[in-house]
């Protein structure tokens, strides 16, 4: 099995839908840190699992300076915000969303 991760910094604002008050309800941004991981059994043509710029262009091009909401059509939460990446990436089987210091949700294929 081959693995690739790739690690990057994205600036995005998001609002969410709760079914109590919070203040995470009003537009707010952070300063994401997201991993993806990929695997494959076989690389591809080129010798890769999958390009580092596909990965960038997949999600950063999406999601950098962006309101998720306008994105996304769940609850971005950085829980929903994992399970979209790896829906999003070819062989994409985990996915780390950090929104600030302590606070990183994950998603991975079981």
């Amino acid at each position: 099995m081959y693995y690739v991760k790739k690690k990057f910094e994205i600036s995005a604002a998001h609002r969410l839908e709760l079914n109590y008050k919070s203040k995470c309800t009003s537009l707010h941004g952070h300063n994401w840190i997201i991993t993806v991981e990929c695997r494959a059994h076989e690389l591809d043509e080129n010798g890769m699992v999958v390009d580092f710029t596909h990965i960038k262009k997949l999600v950063m091009d999406r999601l950098d300076h962006a309101v998720i909401n306008d994105v996304l059509s769940c609850n971005p939460t950085a829980e929903n915000i994992a399970r979209w990446i790896v829906d999003t990436v070819p062989h994409c089987w985990r996915c780390e969303v950090q929104e600030s210091e302590g606070n990183t949700a994950a998603y991975e294929v079981d």
